[in-house]
């Protein structure tokens, strides 16, 4: 205690002291146990200690007590307590440093706001006593009596109170309302390295408590403890910190309880435990589990995109054909599928720029890896850069845990970005950056992944002019279009017509579980006439409708008429083949123009439905959600197909 800086005492008048030692003859000190000051001594507790009145009046009571601070304040507050105490278990230090075994008698007083102890001192080795007068002697008598059955009472709860708290496994540790420590138990002093004459006496706030853990000052006006005996209520706190004696923190969880004195609090007890090794556990046991959730995400997502895979409408892995057109296709795949070059396939729609790209994955060092595709016309425009690079939780409304993006979890492998056109613009810059330097962010996250992903993309649409238009980037056209392979319209390659409609034809039945169907040459002849703007998937489609309403094994083609082409040599005219041949060229407003009654007819043939195995998706063999899309951006009203009363 007297170690260390305590307030000043409160100035006390002359008459206090007279009222205070008036009526005592034997070595008498009043004390002011709050600062630890003695405010006056008479001249026999000056004789019986070897010092100075004035010498006394300027030491602190705990230095004259060496040793044995935590018995002093269990006896000032015994005797603050019931208003009066007596003890043998205090010796007082003489001037020459050697040790005075006395009997104290204190006693509470209470002046102008303050709390002081009148303490009386009676020397136990003096073989003399001086003379008093017989009422002073009973007094004395009667007194010791009383003193001796309070010393017995204190001692004994001294002592199980002593037990108590050096048993207990928690720290413990109490204040007065004031924030100063009345009392520290061994558990604290071994958590804490402080010892308890070193908190005794002093505000424990400001050396234990002062700092958050990030070392942000702990005013103690927000201090739960202090809370606890100024609003009189119970605070518990499962995590915070504590100040080691050498700096350094420690985890703790406590429990602040007010103490009460007769409806009034004067304090609190405090209950606390180290939690560090816990808290680490825990924060090792949850990262842990962040990995885990986040391996087990990546493995959902990659067995989906290989469900998706075999599930796959195309429902076969070879490109099928024996134009020119695939053979030179099958040479630039043979060229390009052992590097790490990027690729862009250009083509119609279901002209099969996915089974090219799939069979370019399949030919590559990365077909251990999984094949990501991604259907850029599908992706909301809000939720792309989520897509793309993932997120974090709570990264924006709805983001309830961490996702991983298509670039991560392509990782290794190859990312297929199919309709690449459809990327925003303001997005097109952050995947061109990933394309170059193989890093990305996710939403919410500053750190900055990377990736090794090699990219195939494929479009339906002129690059080249949306480029002109402003539409896309040319710096990311010019990093997609390393290797271009142009997928050409069933159109232009009839020879390719036959197979594909006998592998399709295969295919259907074992998957619909009906008899072999076999084309005839003249239902062949049929199919090379027409010019399908759908190209395969419109080919599949017709032949899947076939199969279901074929009847006693005979297939029936139902195409539509205006599309029909002459193909039979003996009617070649080579003026007509020449402006069919200009015909065949479309500009973009034609494809677009082709697509949109491509889709009219689709939504005529199923009165509007987009759903379900007899909709318009499923017709065009393309996810309703993709033909959804479409038909929100050519402003078709698919109502207007619908019949009256069904919309």
């Amino acid at each position: 205690m007297d170690q260390i800086a305590n307030p000043p005492p409160p100035t006390v008048s002359d008459a206090l002291y007279q009222q205070a030692l008036a009526s005592h003859i034997h070595p008498t000190l009043l004390v002011h146990p709050q600062s630890d000051r003695i405010m006056f001594a008479n001249q026999a507790a000056a004789n019986l200690l070897g010092r100075s009145i004035s010498d006394l009046k300027s030491t602190a009571m705990s230095s004259l007590h060496k040793g044995q601070v935590p018995s002093l304040v269990v006896f000032s507050q015994a005797a603050l307590y019931h208003g009066f105490a007596w003890t043998r278990g205090l010796n007082l230090m003489h001037a020459d440093g050697t040790e005075i075994r006395l009997e104290h008698e204190a006693r509470a007083l209470h002046w102008e706001g303050e709390d002081y102890l009148i303490i009386i001192l009676c020397d136990l080795d003096a073989r003399h006593r001086r003379d008093v007068d017989a009422e002073a002697d009973n007094y004395l008598r009667e007194g010791i009596a009383e003193w001796r059955r309070a010393e017995r009472f204190f001692r004994e709860i001294e002592r199980e109170n002593q037990l108590i708290l050096g048993a207990a496994g928690e720290g413990i540790y109490g204040v007065n309302s004031d924030g100063i420590t009345t009392f520290v138990n061994p558990a604290a002093e071994r958590m804490l390295g402080w010892t308890a004459e070193e908190l005794v006496g002093k505000e424990i706030h400001s050396i234990i408590h002062h700092s958050h853990v990030n070392g942000a000052p702990y005013h103690a006006e927000h201090c739960p403890i202090y809370n606890a005996f100024r609003e009189g209520i119970v605070r518990r706190v499962d995590d915070e910190v504590f100040w080691r004696s050498d700096g350094k923190p420690i985890r703790v969880e406590y429990t602040s309880t007010p103490i009460r004195d007769h409806g009034l609090v004067i304090g609190a007890v405090i209950v606390f435990r180290d939690i560090t090794e816990r808290k680490i556990a825990e924060e090792k046991l949850h990262a842990a589990l962040a990995e885990v959730d986040r391996l087990r995400e990546r493995l959902e997502l990659e067995n989906a995109y290989l469900q998706e895979e075999i599930l796959s409408t195309n429902n076969h892995h070879e490109i099928i054909g024996q134009s020119e057109a695939i053979n030179s296709a099958l040479k630039q795949i043979d060229l390009v599928a052992p590097t790490d070059a990027n690729v862009l396939i250009t083509g119609e729609s279901g002209t099969g720029k996915e089974l090219i790209a799939r069979a370019i994955h399949q030919a590559s060092h990365r077909r251990d890896r999984v094949l990501v595709r991604v259907n850029c016309a599908a992706i909301p425009h809000e939720l792309f850069e989520s897509e793309f690079f993932g997120h974090v939780r709570g990264a924006f409304t709805g983001a309830v845990r961490d996702r991983v993006g298509r670039f991560e979890l392509a990782d290794g492998g190859t990312l297929f970005l199919d309709e690449v056109g459809e990327i925003p613009l303001e997005l097109q810059g952050k995947l061109l950056r990933v394309l170059q330097d193989q890093k990305f962010e996710r939403i919410g996250e500053e750190r900055t992944r990377e990736v090794n992903v090699r990219l195939l993309a494929a479009t339906n649409r002129d690059l080249k002019e949306e480029v002109r238009l402003g539409r896309f980037r040319e710096d990311l056209y010019f990093r997609l279009n390393v290797f271009p392979i142009e997928c050409r319209p069933l159109r232009e390659r009839p020879d390719d017509i036959p197979p594909l409609a006998t592998h399709f034809l295969r295919n259907i039945c074992q998957r619909l579980n009906i008899p072999q169907l076999t084309l005839t040459n003249g239902q062949v002849r049929s199919l090379m006439k027409y010019d399908w703007p759908g190209n395969a998937r419109e080919l599949e489609n017709i032949i899947e409708r076939a199969a279901i309403l074929a009847r006693d094994g005979k297939l029936n083609f139902d195409l539509p008429e205006p599309n029909r082409r002459e193909t039979d040599p003996g009617n070649a005219d080579p003026a007509r083949d020449q402006i069919n041949h200009a015909s065949a060229i479309l500009t973009e407003d034609d494809r677009r123009k082709r697509e949109y009654d491509n889709i009219i007819r689709a939504l005529e043939t199923t009165r509007g439905r987009i759903f379900g195995p007899d909709g318009a998706a499923a017709l065009l063999n393309v996810k309703p959600t993709t033909l959804a899309s479409r038909i929100k951006k050519l402003r078709i009203d698919r109502r207007d197909f619908t019949p009256s009363g069904q919309h």
